[in-house]
């Protein structure tokens, strides 16, 4: 499940509303929609944000931060390192073949490490 999925599912429970309701509302077909809700598709067109946002009738903020989830919600990752030097190689290869069987308490560890990183080092 993606970031963007938890956000629908809860979107979806507040207001009460089934997969099938909601892909009828939106223009979408129910398939598709469990797909994208189980990570199965890529993160969702501009134009169909905005169809769920109004669909859910959100706030700007809450839209806002329904399509930063998106964009961060792409299950097919692809990591280019051409350029870079090879340790960054390696580490981006090491992540990918281990990601699955890392537990989430050292995902967040090395999330709040990156985020560490980037605040003290900014472009």
């Amino acid at each position: 499940m993606t970031p963007f999925a938890e956000a629908i599912r809860e979107l979806r429970r507040r207001k009460g509303v089934s997969q099938k309701d909601m892909a009828l509302a939106i223009g979408v077909s129910p398939a598709y929609l469990s797909a994208l809700e189980h990570g199965r598709k890529g993160k969702p067109s501009f134009d169909l944000l905005q169809r769920i946002a109004g669909y859910f009738n959100i706030i700007w903020d809450e839209a806002e931060n329904l399509f930063a989830v998106a964009g961060a919600s792409d299950p097919r990752v692809v990591l280019d390192t051409a350029g870079l030097p090879p340790a960054y190689t390696a580490f981006a290869n090491r992540i990918a073949s281990s990601l699955r069987d890392l537990p989430p308490d050292a995902i967040a560890v090395l999330d709040r490490v990156l985020e560490e990183q980037i605040q003290e080092n900014p472009r």
